[in-house]
Formats: C-alpha cells, structure tokens, sequence
C-alpha cells in the first residue's frame, strides 16, 4: 500500500529518513514497473542546515520545489552526470528533504538491467543515489512528482525494521557545510536478512 499524503508531512526529516529504512520504492517508467527496497538515506533540514539547497531560504527555480508540501519528489542533475532523487517532507513552506541514496532491486529487474548496462543483478545495481535513478528511469521530467501517484511512490513494507540493523553516520560528500556535515542524518540499513 502506498504511503498517505500524511506521512510525508511531518516536519521531523531525520525522524522519516531513518524511518523510509525498509520502505519499497517503485517507479512505472514507459510501461516498466521497477523498484525495490530502500536501504540509505540522508535528511537535509531546510533553511538550517548548511548541506541543504535551500539553506538560508534560498529560493530559486531548482529549489521551488522543497518549499511545496511533503509528499513530492525533488530530482536535481548533479555535476552535470547524476540525476538524484529525494523526497520532500515537512509543510508547506519547510524545505526539508530526504535523499534515497541505495536501493535493493526487487521488481522490474531486467529493466533496470538494461537502464544501466549492466548484466548482473543485486546491490552494485543500484547502490548509490545517481546509480538508483538511472536503474529505476528517473530523470528531471519525474521532478515535482506526486509520490501519491502512479509514475513513482513508495509502499510501506510490514516487516518491522531492528533498530540493530541502522547504522547512522555524518553525510557523504557535504564538507563544504561545515560543522553541519558531521550531523548524524546518514541512515544505512544492513537488508540481508528483510530480503
């Protein structure tokens, strides 16, 4: 069952990233269902935090989107190669956001095989953020998304997730931020045994 509007609300981002842990993400792309489970995240918590786009209430035409209400996805072009795939959260007019940096394929494999190149399955497929959008078709057209929606969502999963099985950790990749980027919002779920 797919997640309610409701639950993407919650101004708590560090709470939902670490709670998206376990959670299947899926895309229909041109026709192909794809998608698997979520196993590490990043929250990034709007206007103070130094790692976030929309630090200091920046807003542009890129960041737009995070000031919506939760329940959206916020896909931006990374270096100029990756796309990246988040998830907004909070009210409207907090621009907080949760990056999906891996994902364990379960459905639409060999689409997600031929999305890539690549010939074998498992977590190499889509272990790191600009990896994940590329196996599962995302792009800037998928930006603004309704999660409620039928291109992209995300289903609850009925298997509790251990609190043993979360390693948390600083950031990757955010040392311009500061002191913000040794905050504890980098959630790795170890997924072996919920497969």
């Amino acid at each position: 069952m797919k997640l309610p509007r409701a639950y993407y609300r919650s101004n708590q981002v560090v709470v939902l990233a670490r709670d998206l842990l376990g959670k299947l993400l899926f895309t229909n792309i041109d026709g192909r269902l794809s998608g698997g489970m979520i196993t590490e995240t990043e929250a990034y918590a709007g206007i103070t935090d130094r790692a976030s786009h929309a630090y200091g209430n920046r807003r542009t035409r890129r960041t737009e989107v995070m000031f919506k209400s939760g329940g959206i996805s916020y896909i931006y072009l990374c270096y100029g190669m990756h796309y990246l795939f988040n998830v907004v959260t909070g009210e409207a007019g907090v621009p907080h956001a949760i990056l999906i940096r891996g994902l364990f394929p379960l459905a639409g494999v060999e689409s997600m095989l031929k999305r890539t190149g690549k010939s074998k399955s498992g977590y190499s497929l889509s272990n790191g953020p600009g990896k994940l959008t590329k196996a599962l078709g995302l792009n800037l057209t998928h930006n603004a998304c309704s999660l409620s929606g039928d291109s992209v969502w995300i289903e609850d999963n009925p298997s509790p997730i251990d609190e043993n099985d979360i390693t948390v950790s600083a950031r990757i990749g955010v040392d311009y931020a500061g002191t913000d980027a040794a905050l504890p919002y980098r959630f790795v779920l170890h997924y072996e045994k919920y497969l």
